[in-house]
């Protein structure tokens, strides 16, 4: 895929794949489990081998080495995933999704007994040059998963804000848990202080995400 612009160190980026023909690439909790792993594990130079991520070991245990993206935000959908990242080497971008994009696939398609591609093609990105994109951006990524209980809330806006918070809170495959202040193995996988000035406490991220959802509800 062609891109208008070029990965620039200290630059901020959505960063988003989905399944090729729109198939679920994550079938069930293993599947899941294992990505997320992978969002720690194949954020450095070093190269992947499956053999080197068994199911249950700690990953925050395993030596990485230096970092080559600042991660701060990331959620996965049943077919497809979004991510919200800052270049810290040149090339660190690239390096990261496709080790990432490349070691997923191999893993579904041996677990699965399929061959082919299983993404479809390039990883897609966007450069969030402005302050108020990338703000939004930690909403509409930690958001995505309201989809799965209220598909059409974006335009049509939410039934019940309450049972929405609640899905979001345990939902175990974004980064959200980690902005309302849960401990927990995978906030390693995160940079926050890459993105300082944005929700710098607990409060803030969560009356931002309350701002945002009573204004959908408002204007539907």
């Amino acid at each position: 895929m062609y891109r208008k612009f070029e990965f620039s160190e200290n630059e901020f980026y959505h960063l988003y794949n989905r399944g090729n023909d729109k198939r679920t690439v994550f079938l069930d909790d293993n599947d899941r489990k294992r990505f997320i792993k992978l969002l720690f594990l194949a954020n450095n130079n070093n190269p992947i081998n499956l053999r080197d991520i068994p199911l249950g070991r700690s990953f925050v245990e395993m030596e990485r080495g230096q970092t080559i993206v600042d991660i701060g935000a990331y959620c996965l959908m049943p077919n497809h995933f979004h991510l919200l990242v800052c270049e810290k080497k040149e090339g660190g971008i690239s390096n990261f999704m496709k080790k990432l994009c490349t070691s997923h696939s191999m893993y579904f398609n041996m677990k699965y007994g399929r061959t082919g591609s299983l993404f479809e093609g390039v990883f897609k990105a966007e450069h969030a040059e402005k302050d108020e994109y990338l703000e939004y951006l930690f909403a509409y990524i930690h958001l995505n998963p309201i989809k799965l209980i209220e598909p059409e809330w974006y335009e049509k806006g939410l039934s019940d804000t309450d049972k929405a918070k609640k899905f979001l809170e345990n939902y175990r495959y974004s980064s959200y848990p980690d902005y309302i202040g849960e401990s927990r193995p995978e906030t390693a996988i995160l940079n926050k202080n890459a993105f300082s000035g944005y929700f710098e406490n607990q409060k803030e991220f969560k009356d931002y995400i309350n701002d945002w959802l009573n204004y959908q509800k408002v204007n539907t």
